[in-house]
């Protein structure tokens, strides 16, 4: 009878471990990544929407998941023989514990202030400052590329 017991309280204590990794959505804070341990081999990765997020195959066990913008998207594994061995949402978050908001006549402008403020790309920004920022980033980011 103990054995019983133990096998029983053995195996609810390992569905307790496994369960919470499929309880809820994936969260990823926008411009950081988290990793993502599989359990079983992947042979393909699906992510649902690559502008929210982003995903980086490791190895055969190992993705490494980064946000983009906020939002939620849907992330699947699949082995090699097509079986399904991960799917969950990837919810986006951002973190807006430095960000501040000006509103001039109607239009936001976003800072970081970590500790000095800097332009941030923020959705609902103001468009002509919200493109300039998205050019300067391109311009930037093509240089770091090498183009």
């Amino acid at each position: 009878m103990k054995f019983s017991v133990r096998a029983c309280a053995l195996a609810l204590t390992s569905l307790a471990i496994v369960l919470p990794a499929s309880a809820g959505p994936l969260a990823v804070e926008a411009n950081k990544t988290v990793a993502v341990r599989l359990k079983g081999s992947a042979a393909s990765v699906v992510l649902g929407n690559r502008n929210i997020a982003d995903v980086a195959v490791h190895d055969d066990q190992l993705i490494f998941i980064t946000g983009k913008t906020f939002g939620t998207t849907n992330l699947m594994v699949f082995d090699r023989n097509g079986k399904q061995i991960y799917s969950n949402d990837v919810t986006v978050t951002v973190n807006t514990t430095n960000l501040v908001t000006v509103n001039r006549s109607g239009s936001n402008f976003t800072y970081d202030c970590t500790p000095n403020c800097r332009s941030v790309l923020s959705t609902g920004d103001d468009s002509e400052y919200f493109d300039s920022l998205m050019k300067q980033q391109r311009d930037t980011q093509s240089l770091t590329d090498g183009e």
